[in-house]
């Protein structure tokens, strides 16, 4: 009787199927992301020039960092200073951000989501980025970028 009772299944109506694919980005959410994906590509090629482009001019940025130690701090940039972080160089820099969450309301923006940094191809840091967006005469530009940092993270998607 309680094997019986163990074998029995409750019917459940099936799960949806899906198609496992990210949702497409419409409208101005296109548009807000190739934004950040321009100053990404300043950032891969350690141009401070291309990323002063998707910056408003009072733009600021925060980072908080978390050290394999546990200490902590965060360090807040204005525009000038985070432009600074970035020149020339022989290293190869690439950042990847997984399923960015997306919002617009009228003229602003946000986008947050996950990400991996990458120096020469191996993983250096990762953690969640956040960029608010102003539109401003039709276009996005950051007004503030914000970003967790940790060493200790796990590669891919």
């Amino acid at each position: 009787m309680i094997l019986a009772l163990l074998l029995q299944t409750t019917p459940l109506a099936p799960l949806p199927k899906g198609t496992g694919l990210p949702p497409q980005l419409q409208g101005e959410e296109t548009r807000v992301m190739q934004t950040v994906n321009a100053l990404f590509a300043g950032i891969a090629a350690r141009d401070a020039a291309k990323i002063a482009e998707t910056l408003r001019p009072e733009a600021t940025a925060t980072i908080a960092s978390e050290n394999p130690d546990g200490v902590r701090r965060i360090v807040h940039f204005t525009r000038e200073a985070l432009l600074a972080r970035f020149t020339p160089g022989p290293e190869r820099f690439e950042e990847r951000l997984y399923d960015p969450a997306i919002e617009i309301d009228g003229d602003l923006a946000y986008v947050w989501g996950r990400y991996n940094f990458y120096i020469d191809g191996k993983l250096h840091h990762c953690g969640y980025d956040l960029f608010d967006l102003v539109r401003e005469g039709g276009s996005w530009k950051v007004q503030n970028l914000s970003w967790s940092n940790r060493t200790q993270c796990e590669a891919g998607s």
